[in-house]
């Protein structure tokens, strides 16, 4: 099973090259073969050209540009538009997320579930140097998500999960341009009935550049999608459940 980490980018010329350097000597070095796509979006720094440089050195790198509206979710979208492999990842470009996790992603999705989602949050997690007031808010959103939904999942906020291609195709369409895309992936697998693994996952805080998550802009595109996808889970009669899923309901009502 071919692996598919999309990384978008912007202005991450300062850790671009060892958060992949490290995700491709841990998938080679389990043997799981594997692309990285890295979406520039929009940068102004150096960010292409380490890129390119990093191409001469892993030839499973490849580079594609976000050339139409920039945004988080735009660029995610973007690099999954392009990706080749059966199971898909979401990793951040500034080293805050594992490549060890990301194999046990991996594994549980070789496994057989559709998707495998981290938790910060759970016995055997690692958070380090997690900003407080962020860690205040994060708190806050997902146990007012975990509510709406009646989620035992506490970290639906983290944007580095993996699926299988089959629930990617599912979640579609996918609207969110900006960091709400974080919440709109892995809420609309579980909605539509994909089956999902939950890990303990480790997470440091970026060591260069700055965040492009801006907090005081964001919680009002949250609200939006998270209502949106309620909607749809509430409303929408079962038109976008998997298949086996929506052929399962369909036998128990005229059972």
């Amino acid at each position: 099973m071919k692996l598919s980490v999309v990384i978008p980018a912007r202005d991450e010329e300062g850790s671009i090259e060892q958060t992949v350097a490290e995700i491709a000597t841990s998938l080679t070095g389990e043997r799981i073969p594997f692309e990285i796509v890295i979406v520039d979006d929009g940068s102004t720094d150096q960010t292409a050209g380490c890129v390119q440089q990093l191409m001469e050195r892993y030839p499973e790198v490849r580079l594609a540009g976000n050339t139409g509206r920039h945004g988080f979710g735009m660029a995610v979208r973007t690099g999954l538009a392009q990706v080749t492999g059966e199971a898909v990842a979401v990793m951040m470009a500034d080293g805050s997320d594992s490549p060890e996790d990301l194999v046990r992603y991996y594994r549980k999705v070789q496994e057989g579930y559709d998707c495998a989602f981290g938790s910060r949050f759970i016995r055997g997690s690692k958070i380090v140097d997690y900003p407080v007031h962020k860690l205040a808010i994060n708190r806050i959103a997902n146990w007012f998500i975990r509510m709406l939904f009646g989620l035992r999942y506490n970290d639906i906020t983290n944007a580095f999960k993996c699926y299988r291609r089959q629930a990617i195709e599912g979640m579609q369409p996918l609207i969110s341009p900006h960091f709400n895309l974080t919440v709109e992936m892995p809420l609309k697998a579980i909605v539509r009935g994909y089956s999902y693994a939950v890990l303990p996952i480790s997470w440091t805080n970026r060591k260069s550049g700055m965040s492009k998550l801006k907090i005081k802009e964001m919680g009002s595109r949250y609200l939006f999608i998270v209502l949106h996808v309620w909607l749809e889970h509430h409303l929408s009669r079962g038109d976008y459940l998997r298949r086996e899923e929506a052929e399962e309901r369909a036998a128990t009502r005229h059972a």
